[in-house]
């Protein structure tokens, strides 16, 4: 899969995707650093151990580089940047049940917004499935040439499968 890229100095509004979830009664926020093992325990069983791996990589910053969706307690998606390499969005998911409720749109704008908060003018979304969906809601680009890149996993695929 490719990678895209994405200016981050003409990103969308995040005021109202977050509404959007606040008035369903979920919260975007980053995790607390207690909250480290719930995480990775809840993306190990739901998604994937290299998601996990990560994840716990999030949390070597301060504030963590990652934001998770949280309704009525429960951890219902997250995603993280400045993980797989420095300036890469990604991991990200959210469970089947919080899915059509923009949730994700929410969890990928808080991202690239702390991204170019921190500085970067654009943003490596890595390893993308949905495409069409980066092109629409932020205008990503493709990033000829970028499959595996990163993604060569090597030693990981060999003793932990794809």
């Amino acid at each position: 899969m490719p990678d895209m890229l994405v200016k981050l100095y003409g990103l969308p509004d995040l005021h109202e995707p977050m509404k959007k979830t606040e008035r369903q009664n979920i919260r975007i926020r980053r995790p607390a650093p207690w909250e480290k093992a719930i995480l990775a325990d809840w993306v190990s069983r739901r998604f994937s151990r290299v998601w996990t791996l990560e994840c716990e990589v999030a949390f070597t910053a301060n504030p963590a580089s990652c934001f998770i969706a949280v309704q009525k307690d429960a951890l219902i998606g997250f995603a993280c940047y400045d993980c797989t390499r420095k300036n890469f969005f990604g991991p990200t998911a959210v469970a089947e049940e919080g899915r059509g409720k923009g949730i994700g749109l929410a969890l990928l704008l808080s991202c690239l917004h702390a991204m170019r908060d921190n500085g970067y003018a654009y943003a490596i979304v890595g390893g993308v499935g949905p495409g069409e969906y980066y092109a629409k809601t932020v205008g990503a680009t493709m990033i000829e040439g970028s499959s595996p890149g990163v993604y060569d996993f090597g030693l990981l695929r060999k003793e932990h499968g794809p």
